[in-house]
């Protein structure tokens, strides 16, 4: 009997079980529904949450800054892709020994990146090293060191290195302008990143993207006026005569008569703003249009424009010079010991004569002189919208003695810098038509303001031409086949209150083809220490070179025959 019970209780606890196991798997899967029905329809949205915070970004999509050409298409400015390495200071200070695997791949001291990331803990993003280079960022992101990601940015790069350094001037690590045409032109050339939505896995590798926030918008394109070739004969010439003449520095200015444009513009020194150890102001400074000086002669021809405009001067009008000097108050103004009796104004222009055009300038109504050489753009910007430019000096009328209208009309007491010159004899080249200055190609020529009769302008230009003659003071500024009209200056420097009578600035400015005018061109010598110092010597033989070469190069047909007498042409060449 105790068997037999045994075998029916047997079965009897195995069901017992059976059903108190399927019991329990029961209650679990309806405690799984329940949970997942939570999860789906109470948790979704806070789950949602942490899965994108843990695997989905928003990253930016680097836009590109415009690139600067000259006017034929040329780079002058463009923007290459890099990379810049960035850590995550949480996730790279929980990982041991990964902070000098970093230090040792970037070359870098690993105290210094350790105290930056530890100082940085409350930060998710932190840079360690910027644009660096595809390949090498690459290797760094191929460590697989936790929490170090990659950045897509863009560097800028010129292609003509110092040729162009002052005139483009150069951005930032943030790739914003900072000087030059770069700064003057940031807002047209920067573009404005995108933005989107992507998977990453747990090493910051895309997996995949979820969508677009906001499309990248590259920056605008800008077309200069600038000429490339003209550029670099300028920059060429002006550096051989800075260094043969042991000068301090140098500028030159090139414009196209017909259409107010700057074909070339240069510097000395000159400095590379592809490389960042040169960007220190003085090097980078632009001093075309930020310095200023007293031009000497070279501002001769514009008082003699006030005289013809007087209507009391013409070019067949005689200016008596004997003897040889004029005191004006107590200073007496001389011809460096000549006495060149009666002359006409050519040649005034031709002996740069002090005493002939202080005769000239003290016969003449000074509000006409000073509405003259305001109308030529002395004492204002010349509105090219260039970072730094400056107005120079012209003093207020009110203020102006007849020492000072005598002073004036050589040249000191009034102060210029290299662009306003070069526009000044770009507006005479122009018939009396003062066009804006323009530093960005234009299609047809800007709509200027006649500050002079055209008339009157020919025969200034006529008589300027005396100047380039062998009896005039710069024959080496003549070009063979071209006719010149220009104007000479040298002038003491003032130094701490006074002039100092051995350091000096040489000055050469002028037009070609004298007989229709297509470029006007100014060139400075500053501080020339060889044993020269006259603009005629010193700077118009830069004029002569990169003017005659501009000129065959925009294929301007001559004017005059390219014989000329034997002393002449082995002048224009040396």
């Amino acid at each position: 009997m105790k068997t037999r019970n045994a075998r029916h209780s047997a079965p009897r606890s195995f069901r017992w079980r059976a059903h108190f196991l399927v019991g329990l798997l029961g209650v679990a899967a309806v405690a799984l529904l329940c949970r997942a029905v939570d999860l789906q329809l109470f948790e979704y949205s806070f789950l949602s949450k942490q899965g994108d915070v843990r695997f989905t970004r928003v990253v930016d999509i680097a836009a590109h800054r415009g690139t600067i050409t000259d006017r034929y298409g040329e780079p002058l400015a463009v923007s290459t892709p890099v990379d810049s390495i960035w850590v995550s200071p949480k996730q790279i200070v929980n990982a041991r020994g990964e902070v000098a695997r970093l230090a040792g791949a970037l070359g870098i001291n690993r105290q210094d990146l350790l105290r930056r990331i530890t100082s940085n803990l409350g930060r998710d993003f932190l840079y360690v090293a910027r644009q660096c280079q595809p390949a090498e960022a690459a290797r760094i992101k191929a460590l697989g060191i936790p929490g170090v990601y990659l950045s897509r940015e863009y560097r800028r790069y010129y292609p003509a290195g110092e040729v162009t350094g002052q005139l483009i001037g150069f951005t930032n690590v943030d790739d914003k302008g900072q000087a030059g045409l770069e700064l003057a032109d940031d807002q047209w050339l920067t573009g404005i990143d995108g933005e989107k939505r992507v998977i990453q896995d747990r090493y910051g590798r895309i997996v995949q993207d979820i969508e677009s926030i906001r499309p990248a918008r590259p920056g605008r394109d800008l077309v200069l006026s600038i000429d490339l070739r003209i550029q670099y004969l300028a920059y060429r010439a002006l550096k051989e005569q800075v260094a043969e003449q042991k000068a301090s520095s140098g500028a030159m200015v090139v414009i196209d008569i017909a259409t107010g444009e700057v074909l070339a513009m240069v510097d000395q020194p000159a400095f590379n703003p592809n490389d960042r150890e040169q960007m220190q102001q003085w090097r980078y400074r632009n001093r075309a249009v930020t310095d200023v000086y007293e031009p000497g002669s070279s501002m001769k021809p514009f008082f003699v424009a006030a005289g013809l405009i007087s209507g009391r001067y013409n070019d067949r009008s005689i200016i008596n010079t004997s003897p040889g000097f004029i005191k004006v108050g107590a200073h007496v103004f001389t011809d460096d010991g000549h006495d060149y009796g009666p002359i006409d104004i050519a040649l005034v222009l031709a002996h740069s004569s002090n005493v002939g055009m202080a005769h000239l300038a003290l016969s003449l109504p000074p509000q006409l002189i000073w509405t003259t050489l305001r109308g030529f753009g002395f004492g204002q910007l010349a509105t090219s919208g260039y970072p730094g430019e400056s107005a120079g000096l012209l003093a207020p009328l009110h203020t102006w003695r007849p020492i000072d209208i005598a002073t004036m009309s050589h040249g000191y007491g009034i102060s210029v810098t290299t662009l306003q010159l070069a526009h000044a004899y770009a507006t005479v080249g122009a018939l009396g038509v003062m066009r804006p200055i323009s530093f960005f190609r234009v299609d047809a020529p800007l709509a200027g303001r006649q500050v002079m009769d055209p008339g009157l302008c020919r025969e200034l230009i006529a008589m300027m031409r005396s100047v380039i003659t062998l009896e005039g003071t710069a024959p080496l500024a003549a070009i063979p086949g071209y006719t010149v009209s220009g104007k000479t200056g040298t002038a003491w420097k003032a130094e701490a209150g006074s002039y100092e009578q051995h350091h000096y600035v040489s000055v050469f400015a002028g037009v070609a083809p004298a007989s229709a005018p297509r470029l006007a061109a100014a060139v400075l010598i500053n501080n020339p220490e060889n044993g020269i110092h006259h603009g005629g010597d010193v700077s118009a033989p830069v004029f002569s070179k990169v003017i005659g070469r501009a000129l065959r190069l925009m294929a301007v047909a001559p004017d005059e025959p390219v014989q000329q007498p034997a002393q002449l042409r082995t002048a224009s060449i040396q």
